[in-house]
């Protein structure tokens, strides 16, 4: 059999009896424990054991005076054998839930951008097809999402892999990158300024994230690169409701993922100023733990995301 033979258990046609008798044997220690185990007759169970070892062309089991004793090569074929089983557990259990119509709970986080416009979109569509599935919805930093989609609080994510460890166990499928833009009030006296520079906005007030974060990080650059000082006068904060009232009051600025901001510009609450920003955050996708087993309505809101997002972006 050739290592790199990967749909060798096809041509083999390895039988889920197969998978049971390793594990009944790992369990038992003894062929006929086993075969009684499983309702078979001593020689059938010898006889499937045979056949799957000539197969793979290894000795799994090490036949010992009294009993049996799994080989490494035997250790592998039931530890994935475990595995196996318990995925086409799951399988049975997702497809009675499809059947009975998609039900149940699926746990999503979202950073900002994405969980103001690509998510309603995304769950309004699902939702017609799947009223009874519930769907919670948080909203958040991706740090802070990433240490709960690790605790297994949450299904999945749509937000951005922070660092180069945050990939060890995870999978990323990106989306869209994110460019950012300038907000101010609808009057705003700058809204209509033609050929306006960074220069120009430099000194008024801002509203930004705080320190430390990956956006006033690219914020300050961004300045720093202009050989010009960051803003003095400035509120830090990342709450929503306190920077679209504070903006409304005022003729402070916002920077703001472009897409968030369009959303705003619809609904006339904010404008977004002429002015091209040589600056944008990194890209954000849909994440999950690696090997994990997604339940039917998580896997189908995945999907509606994906749909969406190749319409938005």
């Amino acid at each position: 059999m050739s290592n790199n033979d990967t749909n060798w258990f096809l041509r083999a046609r390895l039988k889920t009896r197969q998978l049971l008798l390793l594990i009944a044997l790992d369990e038992e220690r003894n062929i006929h424990r086993a075969a009684e185990a499983l309702n078979m007759t001593q020689p059938a169970a010898s006889k499937q054991l045979k056949d799957l070892e000539d197969m793979l062309d290894v000795l799994l089991f090490e036949r010992l005076p009294r009993g049996m004793r799994p080989t490494i090569y035997g250790e592998a074929m039931i530890r994935h054998s475990r595995m196996a089983l318990t995925s086409l557990s799951h399988a049975h259990d997702d497809i009675t839930a499809l059947k009975s119509g998609l039900s149940g709970q699926v746990n999503v986080g979202a950073i900002l951008s994405p969980g103001m416009v690509l998510l309603p979109p995304a769950i309004a569509r699902l939702k017609q097809q799947a009223p009874m599935l519930r769907i919670g919805v948080e909203v958040e930093s991706s740090n802070i999402l990433l240490e709960r989609l690790q605790r297994g609080s949450l299904d999945f994510l749509v937000a951005r892999i922070m660092d180069q460890d945050d990939n060890r166990n995870l999978e990323y499928e990106e989306l869209s990158d994110e460019p950012v833009c300038v907000v101010a009030r609808v009057d705003h006296p700058l809204r209509h300024v033609s050929n306006l520079q960074l220069k120009d906005i430099a000194d008024s007030g801002w509203i930004l994230p705080p320190k430390g974060s990956i956006l006033r990080h690219r914020v300050d650059m961004m300045f720093h690169k202009e050989g010009l000082a960051p803003p003095a006068n400035v509120v830090d904060t990342t709450a929503i409701l306190v920077i679209s009232s504070l903006l409304q009051q005022t003729d402070f600025l916002h920077v703001m993922p472009a897409e968030v901001a369009r959303f705003y510009v619809q609904v006339n609450v904010l404008a977004i100023l002429p002015i091209e920003l040589p600056c944008k955050m990194d890209g954000f996708g849909i994440i999950t733990r690696r090997l994990q087993i997604l339940s039917p309505g998580a896997t189908i809101l995945q999907q509606t995301i994906r749909d969406v997002a190749a319409q938005i972006y």
